[in-house]
């Protein structure tokens, strides 16, 4: 079975797109990144009014598969991936249970609409792994999150309840689960239903109040005009600390850093 699928619904003309590792919480690696981009490709074409995003097995997305990160052309696959799916005309609605960690939280961020189970967690844990993730994501962290929590969760690494982000007015809204489909399955039924909903709506006007949301948003080059934030980026991608953070990550103990 493909880890990365997408399905039309012609009836409704809303899309589809599942992750499905759950042996590893639907952390994604080069393989799956590859998956979602052709996804991508698919909805392009098929041209539907609203698309849902989640991820099997009670999780949306743990993250990045360390085990698999080694370098930036991760980073820069991925940042390809969520340029696209941000960059979609119509709305896209992201169904969120369990672990929303890492590259989760980007994918979630890269939605317009973000629906939760109570038993959703999120966190950028960049720093218990001596990485850092782009300028575009902390802004739209800072966007979504509120300019005061998205410095706590890049700065502590702790999670966030999806009460409390409900709160923050990052999820929409939450679900509560149905014991007869779990977690995972309770909230992509509500993001269908208010996928279909959008679906029916006029696509034009959405595409523009769409537009305008995003224009809202400064470029990517006047966020950082300076480089700085950039140069960060790459001198923690290429530091000692990500080699035992990952070290760290694969023997399960403490990391022990040291700033080089």
């Amino acid at each position: 079975m493909a880890t990365i699928t997408y399905t039309h619904d012609d009836e409704t003309a809303t899309g589809l797109i599942t992750i499905d590792r759950p042996e590893r919480r639907n952390a994604l690696n080069h393989d799956a990144l590859e998956g979602l981009g052709s996804a991508i490709d698919q909805i392009e074409r098929d041209e539907p009014r609203a698309v849902v995003l989640w991820g099997a097995a009670d999780h949306f997305c743990a993250g990045a598969d360390l085990s698999e990160l080694e370098d930036l052309s991760f980073t820069r696959t991925l940042r390809g991936v969520l340029d696209r799916l941000a960059g979609l005309e119509f709305p896209t609605i992201a169904a969120i249970a369990g672990s929303c960690m890492g590259l989760g939280v980007q994918l979630a961020l890269a939605c317009d609409i973000r629906l939760a189970t109570h038993d959703a967690r999120f966190a950028v844990p960049v720093a218990k792994l001596g990485l850092m993730v782009d300028h575009w994501t902390v802004a739209r962290l800072a966007a979504v999150f509120g300019a005061s929590t998205a410095r706590y969760l890049v700065l502590t690494a702790d999670p966030l309840d999806a009460d409390r982000a409900f709160g923050l007015g990052a999820v929409h809204r939450l679900v509560e689960v149905d014991p007869e489909f779990g977690p995972g399955g309770t909230v992509l039924a509500a993001a269908q239903l208010l996928a279909g909903q959008i679906a029916a709506l006029a696509p034009l006007s959405l595409a523009g109040s769409k537009l305008g949301c995003d224009l809202l948003e400064p470029e990517g080059d006047l966020l950082d005009p300076g480089g700085r934030y950039q140069a960060a980026f790459e001198r923690a991608w290429a530091s000692e600390d990500l080699v035992e953070g990952r070290r760290a990550f694969a023997d399960r103990r403490p990391p022990v850093f040291r700033g080089e």
